[in-house]
């Protein structure tokens, strides 16, 4: 098992994974409205080469923004391999700063995180709510019964390594 390229791995077999997570290839975050199956990215496969995990980002100026990060195997490790790829590539790329954005009800994404550095620095109120008008099938309730409607930006500069 080992994190690859994303362009290393079938096309289709993005594409699938990505819809079998999201339903879908698109993401809409108040950052853009992104094909993740178009983006730079990194892929956790393991020997047989099936998508265990797979990160997307886009790089902007001095700044790399994760768009999304999917794992099939929560707790094992992959998550964290994926996020250390992408800043690893960021900084290679003289990007300052790692963001993300997540929602309101993503706890788990938040603990995530901010156990690996990154700090809460924006809370962009009714984000959903303006995402839903061209993303409909944007569920209105997430995770624990939490309705979903602010989008929550976090940050890891390059001098917390």
């Amino acid at each position: 098992m080992t994190v690859v390229n994303i362009a290393q791995v079938n096309k289709k077999e993005v594409i699938a994974f990505f819809q079998s997570h999201w339903g879908t290839t698109e993401m809409v975050i108040s950052s853009g409205i992104y094909d993740c199956s178009r983006l730079q990215g990194f892929a956790y496969v393991d020997d047989y080469q099936n998508i265990l995990g797979l990160i997307t980002y886009v790089i902007r100026d001095n700044e790399c923004e994760i768009i999304s990060l999917d794992s099939t195997k929560e707790g094992n490790g992959i998550g964290t391999l994926l996020v250390q790829a992408v800043e690893e590539h960021a900084w290679q790329h003289h990007c300052t700063i790692v963001s993300l954005i997540t929602t309101n009800d993503n706890l788990h994404a938040l603990k995530f995180y901010q156990k690996r550095g990154y700090y809460l620095v924006e809370i962009l109120q009714n984000a959903v709510e303006r995402a839903r008008v061209l993303k409909p099938e944007i569920p209105f309730i997430g995770n624990d019964g939490i309705p979903i409607r602010d989008e929550i930006k976090l940050q890891k500069p390059s001098t917390s390594l």
